[in-house]
């Protein structure tokens, strides 16, 4: 066929055929451990967000199912989910053998999710539902696989625990990065990232220090806590700071470097100390005898057992994080075919031009293109896969 040209066609993902506007599906995981009072409230604000809801910015969501994941508290939250399971087509229920913790059961909830976003958030009501647009949007715009909740009041305890909250996040920011400051549990996360790290994750692990171990990208959306419901605290003083400590444990081993870095300090110190006692012997005696060997001695060897420490702490790291389940990598698909991609292809086509008449889409996996403005039938193409004359 005189004139036309054929270029070889190209195999593209399923997911490239996936309309741009097709909403985005979330799971929403909530642990649960005395939401006999705050469930029922709680279901009725997600409801309206089971239909197709759109975004600030425009991206449509849905919440396709509702995990309540039961840790075995000490009030009736057994009754209610089960209740709200009959209720609701969208809820689902996953039992727990025992009380895990927040974070076991959240992750127990990941595993069970099956949208491409999981947002997690608590049962006690302070966290929004409909603020869930928000961190899609800050995901899509960021192109961020992690995004958190970033409270713009203070959060609704009392003083001490707020002061404390901030302390132990300060530490770890010094301890993990600049990340950690962020961390809050009204969280989005990609849902193949949630996965993952639900399935590798091992006992103890801090969820959020886990998810940074393989997030590509942070992010934070601005929203309004609310009040805690009609419930008290799950967490006493002694939880707190079994919180905290074993959020200490899994952030790495920097802490661990501090000891080595002391231990060196020690023995350079040991040295000058060593040098300067020396040379006030020769020059006056004015120095006690006995005193300069034994200040020399504590100095040297304080410094080198705290350097062996450290460099047998590093050890120990390695086989902590290996314990923890934190991987050397995580094999995943091509982001630009999944839900942060669809963003990507939208707004390329915001901009792009009205197409040729000369160009003809065969199928969603070839594409022909003709300089002859009167072939217009891909089946009157002789060969798609080498050009013609």
């Amino acid at each position: 066929m005189s004139g036309s040209t054929v270029i070889k066609s190209v195999t593209v993902p399923d997911d490239i055929g996936v309309p741009t506007d097709k909403p985005h599906e979330i799971s929403v995981v909530i642990p649960v451990y005395q939401g006999e009072k705050t469930l029922g409230d709680l279901m009725r604000e997600i409801l309206p967000l089971t239909e197709v809801q759109h975004s600030a910015a425009n991206y449509p969501f849905v919440v396709r199912e509702t995990l309540l994941v039961f840790d075995n508290g000490p009030d009736d939250s057994a009754r209610v989910i089960r209740e709200l399971v009959e209720q609701y087509s969208w809820v689902r229920a996953v039992w727990l053998s025992k009380n895990s913790g927040q974070h076991a059961a959240t992750l127990a909830g990941m595993a069970s999710a099956g949208s491409e976003w999981i947002v997690t958030l608590d049962e006690d009501g302070q966290h929004d539902p409909a603020e869930m647009g928000s961190l899609l949007d800050a995901a899509l715009d960021e192109q961020a696989t992690v995004v958190y909740a970033k409270p713009l009041n203070p959060p609704p305890h009392g003083l001490l625990r707020n002061t404390a909250s901030k302390g132990a996040k300060w530490l770890l920011t010094k301890l993990v990065g600049g990340k950690a400051g962020n961390y809050q549990s009204y969280r989005l996360v990609l849902g193949s990232v949630g996965r993952s790290v639900a399935a590798y994750s091992g006992s103890g692990v801090y969820l959020d220090v886990a998810l940074s171990w393989i997030a590509g990208h942070v992010a934070t959306a601005p929203v309004t806590l609310r009040q805690e419901g009609d419930r008290p605290s799950g967490y006493s003083v002694r939880r707190l700071f079994g919180h905290f400590w074993r959020m200490v444990l899994t952030s790495g081993t920097r802490a661990l470097r501090i000891v080595s870095f002391i231990g060196i300090l020690f023995a350079v110190v040991g040295i000058f100390v060593a040098l300067y006692i020396l040379a006030a012997r020769l020059t006056t005696s004015a120095v006690p005898d006995g005193w300069a060997s034994t200040i020399v001695v504590v100095l040297l060897g304080t410094g080198a057992i705290l350097f062996s420490l450290g460099v047998i702490a590093e050890y120990i790291g390695i086989n902590v994080n290996m314990a923890m389940g934190k991987p050397p990598y995580l094999i995943t698909t091509d982001p630009a075919f999944g839900p942060l991609g669809r963003a990507h292809r939208r707004n390329a086509l915001a901009h792009e031009p009205a197409p040729s008449p000369n160009v003809t889409i065969a199928s969603p996996t070839a594409a022909v293109v003709t300089e002859d403005p009167h072939v217009l039938d891909p089946d009157s193409v002789p060969s798609r896969t080498e050009p013609t004359a």
